[in-house]
């Protein structure tokens, strides 16, 4: 991961370093997946999500296209 000030910024550092398009989100928007992703990390009956789990979570947040599609 890695944090830029805009996506001016973001775009400027990929070209200069010949990566291509990819996908970025606020701060914020990171933060919240992060919260909502570890939220039951230390409860006793914590397990992983599953893909569906996952793909849902991240629509919840309104993170969608293909970079967030985990099943085929």
């Amino acid at each position: 991961m890695l944090l830029f000030r805009s996506e001016e910024h973001a775009r400027s550092w990929r070209d200069a370093h010949g990566f291509p398009d990819a996908t970025t989100i606020s701060v914020e928007t990171g933060w919240r997946l992060a919260h909502a992703w570890y939220a039951r990390k230390l409860q006793p009956d914590w397990r992983r999500h599953t893909l569906e789990e996952a793909e849902t979570l991240f629509a919840s947040l309104g993170l969608g296209g293909e970079f967030w599609r985990l099943r085929a």
